[in-house]
């Protein structure tokens, strides 16, 4: 199986649970998936993230310039006007209707029925007039989770070591 990562997924393991201070283990773990062709994103995520210049910018920097795995090609597709997302009305570019900006790293069917994975912290929205990335993976029947559940599924352990303030 395959992951392709949220930009909120990086972002949100540097602010909350994962910090570069105190959890390197997260992020090993992310380059050795990266590098076994399990674990990755898009452009356009990592343009995101390196946005906001912090360490996490600095951290995705160092790393390949796409953060997408080597020899691996992946079918971009962003819901399109007219084309209904699930049970809700066509998008329209003008039709006040938003758009999650992370709708923009979904694989096409295609990439779906290779055993792509969307990893994201989004959830699905009530609301007809924002469609987020859940929404239009249901819509478009293409998997999703939460990093979490990505986590348990690879069976990712953070074991603590030993501290090197003595």
């Amino acid at each position: 199986m395959a992951y392709l990562l949220d930009a909120n997924v990086f972002i949100a393991a540097k602010n909350l649970h994962y910090g570069f201070d105190f959890c390197p283990a997260f992020w090993d773990w992310l380059i050795e998936k990266r590098d076994a062709g399990i674990v990755f994103t898009v452009e356009k995520v990592r343009d995101e993230v390196l946005a906001v210049a912090d360490e996490l910018s600095d951290w995705i920097d160092q790393r390949d310039p796409s953060f997408v795995s080597p020899g691996r090609r992946i079918a971009v597709s962003f819901p399109g006007r007219g084309q209904r997302v699930g049970n809700r009305q066509p998008l329209r570019a003008a039709g006040g209707q938003h758009i999650s900006s992370g709708c923009r790293l979904l694989p096409d069917r295609s990439g779906a029925r290779g055993g792509h994975t969307v990893v994201t912290h989004e959830v699905p929205s009530a609301s007809t007039r924002k469609i987020k990335i859940p929404d239009a993976c249901i819509g478009l029947g293409i998997d999703f989770m939460t990093p979490y559940q990505m986590l348990r599924r690879e069976r990712a352990r953070f074991v603590l070591g030993p501290s090197s303030a003595a």
